[in-house]
């Protein structure tokens, strides 16, 4: 069987769980929205174990957190949301707004998030009433299936057609092409290749765009707060998360008290040149890509890269840096437990390094401002061009959305127009339906004459 008529046969056993799901009641959907998720929470943890043991990348423990943390905080926000049949009336505008699906999903997943990303997609998409289709990273595909399998289970568990959430067995880049080409819709959390083969699909697509989270320390910053929360954003799964915290930029002032801080917490601190220039060779040989040794490495492995001599215990590399933007390597994106720091003298100094950091690299994403000083974070809202902005909050966990926060929790966070995608922000259910307007017009409401439309 070539690879053209193995997709279009799972793609057609989609079709057939999908218009026999898109019958079912509110209360039904929900039901399947719930158990693939609960499922996935429930097996976090050796799920966790055959990911990082599968991919060689990240920490058991912080897998274990993000495989039950991120099922647990879509359900809790899902939970009640009306998404099928009629789900508003906008009485004062003659609207009734009518919720249905767009039939099956393709889905890419990132080998950084091999599982975590599988149940949320599943989740938002079944909340619509479709089908998912995943193909994941060839690197992570063994725990895929296993995620995938556990999600089948429950839906068969609730007598629901169990073909609503299928795996490619052996995915490539053909493949998944394929998956893209052949569903209705495509979700591509994946490299920026992907990313652009989804928007290249002639589908609708929803893709991310390349992570650099600046994170801006204001000078009435509680650094007692603030430092641990950027250390453990940076260290998170050993930085391969996307809205892990890249570089760190603070008052000049206030490096000394900073650098103490973090060190405390287990960073290693270099300022020596000579030593940064190791660093750098070592993620970003020759300037070029970052290594895949690397990526997602931890910090004796990187120094034992760069020929670099660390304490035992090491957590996280802090590495000084003078220049910024398009003239330093390290201002990019760091798939590992590195963090840049850099010094300002103003605020709208400090603003001007993250917007030069990000023309480099992560335009779109987000940023994360340590501040209590309203007219500071609003300025740096007002100048940067991201999509999400985290006040005093750990970047790696909040950007993506928590039970604590107002934005949606993903595992798809769009990048908008900066970063060629699609969506401004984080990847939601209401992304995956279609809805139809019913249009009653507006008893008693006057046609404006034209002076009135036109005048001051």
């Amino acid at each position: 069987m070539d690879a053209a008529e193995y997709v279009s046969g799972l793609i057609e056993k989609a079709r057939v769980a999908q218009r026999e799901f898109e019958t079912y009641s509110q209360e039904k959907v929900d039901k399947c929205v719930r158990a693939v998720g609960k499922v996935i929470y429930d097996h976090g943890e050796e799920l966790a174990r055959k990911a990082v043991d599968e991919t060689g990348m990240g920490v058991y423990e912080h897998k274990v957190v993000k495989n039950k943390g991120k099922p647990k905080a879509t359900w809790y926000k899902l939970k009640g949301v009306k998404s099928r049949g009629i789900i508003r009336r906008i009485e004062e505008e003659g609207i009734i707004e009518v919720a249905k699906p767009i039939g099956v999903v393709g889905a890419i997943t990132p080998v950084t998030n091999p599982v975590m990303t599988l149940p949320h997609n599943a989740m938002i998409a079944l909340k619509g009433g479709n089908a998912i289709l995943f193909s994941p990273h060839p690197k992570g595909k063994n725990c895929g299936k296993d995620t995938v399998n556990y999600m089948r289970g429950a839906l068969k568990e609730l007598g629901a057609p169990v073909d609503l959430v299928q795996i490619v067995d052996d995915p490539t880049v053909e493949i998944s092409g394929l998956v893209m080409k052949l569903a209705d819709a495509c979700i591509s959390t994946g490299g920026p290749g992907m990313v652009k083969a989804a928007y290249s699909s002639g589908k609708p697509a929803f893709g991310v765009g390349a992570g650099n989270v600046q994170c801006l320390i204001d000078r009435d910053a509680d650094i007692a707060d603030a430092v641990p929360k950027i250390f453990a954003g940076r260290c998170y799964d050993n930085g391969t998360l996307c809205t892990c915290e890249q570089s760190v930029i603070c008052p000049t002032e206030l490096v000394d008290a900073v650098s103490k801080e973090f060190a405390k917490l287990g960073a290693y601190y270099i300022t020596d040149e000579k030593d940064v220039a190791k660093v750098r060779e070592a993620v970003f040989p020759g300037g070029g890509p970052i290594s895949r040794e690397a990526a997602g490495a931890s910090p004796a492995k990187i120094a034992k890269l760069g020929g670099l001599s660390i304490p035992e215990g090491t957590k996280m590399l802090l590495v000084k840096l003078d220049k910024f933007g398009k003239n330093e390597a390290l201002a990019r994106e760091k798939l590992c437990p590195i963090l840049a720091l850099f010094t300002y003298d103003t605020w709208e100094n400090a603003v001007a390094i993250a917007s030069a950091n990000l023309d480099c690299e992560g335009k779109g994403h987000s940023v994360v401002i340590h501040s209590f000083t309203d007219k500071h974070i609003e300025y740096a809202g007002e100048k940067l061009p991201v999509s999400r902005f985290a006040v005093n909050q750990q970047g790696s966990a909040s950007l993506g959305g928590t039970l604590l926060n107002g934005l949606n929790p993903t595992a798809t966070l769009g990048c908008g127009s900066w970063g060629n995608n699609s969506i401004s922000e984080n990847l939601w259910y209401h992304h995956l339906i279609n809805i139809s307007r019913i249009s009653y017009e507006i008893k008693g409401r006057k046609v404006p004459t034209d002076e009135e439309i036109w005048g001051d």
